[in-house]
């Protein structure tokens, strides 16, 4: 089937099972190089209310990669919850550094837990390594900041988020001035006096066996 055909499929879905069949076909086909009107499709289906395809959007989007920040960052309904929940997913997914500030409000102010890890995770990851080195201290400083803010979040699986973040952040930064802040925090999450959940303070130790191992030679 083209693309074409598969855009179509999703337009002409009547019941929740065609759009599901319609939106993984939609997903598996997609690529760095897909056409503007399916990467617009794949975003349309974010504020569908199905789960199942937007999962499977969410999938296609990330495998796409940065040609679909645009288009997602232009599509936010700030009036539909769900579709902007699963934005978050996709661009936490795809570590493009345009999402930083939507990845940033997430992580500090959405009501879903699950939202707000996938934020964190995303903030871990964010890839920037193209840039300048003033840019891309700037970008950290900003993950770093917003990553601390969350140390005390109410969910232990955020916080867990968290802790694998702040781990990916530190790993690029080869011995920067930021890797003393990213120790304390997970020092923090680590510590049984302020980390009451113990697979969050496992996490949090290991993040920092792993720092210790790859830490450079003075």
């Amino acid at each position: 089937m083209t693309r074409t055909t598969l855009i179509e499929a999703v337009q002409r879905a009547s019941t929740s099972q065609e759009l599901l069949a319609a939106a993984q076909a939609l997903a598996a086909a997609a690529a760095p190089d897909m056409e503007p009107e399916a990467v617009s499709c794949l975003v349309d289906l974010l504020g569908y209310n199905n789960p199942g395809a937007a999962v499977a959007a969410v999938d296609g989007l990330i495998a796409i990669g940065p040609a679909a920040v645009a288009p997602l960052l232009e599509g936010l309904d700030e009036h539909n919850y769900g579709a902007r929940a699963w934005a978050v997913r996709a661009l936490a997914g795809i570590g493009d550094v345009r999402g930083l500030a939507l990845l940033e409000s997430a992580l500090g102010n959405d009501i879903g837990p699950s939202v707000r890890r996938a934020a964190a995770r995303g903030l871990g990851q964010l890839r920037c390594e193209s840039l300048p080195p003033g840019e891309q201290e700037a970008i950290r400083q900003r993950a770093l900041a917003a990553l601390e803010r969350s140390l005390a979040d109410g969910e232990w699986v955020v916080r867990y988020a968290v802790a694998v973040a702040l781990e990916g952040l530190a790993l690029p930064l080869a011995g920067a001035s930021l890797h003393a802040r990213i120790r304390t925090a997970l020092e923090r999450l680590a510590d049984p006096a302020s980390e009451d959940t113990p697979v969050v303070r496992q996490r949090g130790q290991l993040a920092l066996q792993r720092l210790n191992t790859s830490a450079p030679t003075p």
